[in-house]
């Protein structure tokens, strides 16, 4: 299993936004992610230093495996 880097909420979307998602609408700290084809939606919290479990949970709902991920950053 691959180690996960300390990524911020902002990276994390921007690394996203690479593949295809755009910011559909933000609630507080929490932006809403949204990708129409193939359809994935995810919510990225807006912080300095996301947990491991989040940000891994994040790729697993984007479809991304963490190697694909770690290119986009």
């Amino acid at each position: 299993m691959t180690r996960l880097p300390g990524v911020s909420g902002r990276d994390c979307v921007k690394a996203l936004e690479r593949v295809g998602f755009f910011l559909r609408r933000q609630e507080g700290s929490h932006m809403i992610l949204r990708r129409n084809d193939p359809f994935a939606q995810v919510v990225v919290p807006d912080h300095k230093e996301l947990d491991r479990g989040t940000l891994r949970s994040i790729i697993r709902s984007a479809g991304l495996g963490v190697d694909e991920f770690l290119r986009l950053l």
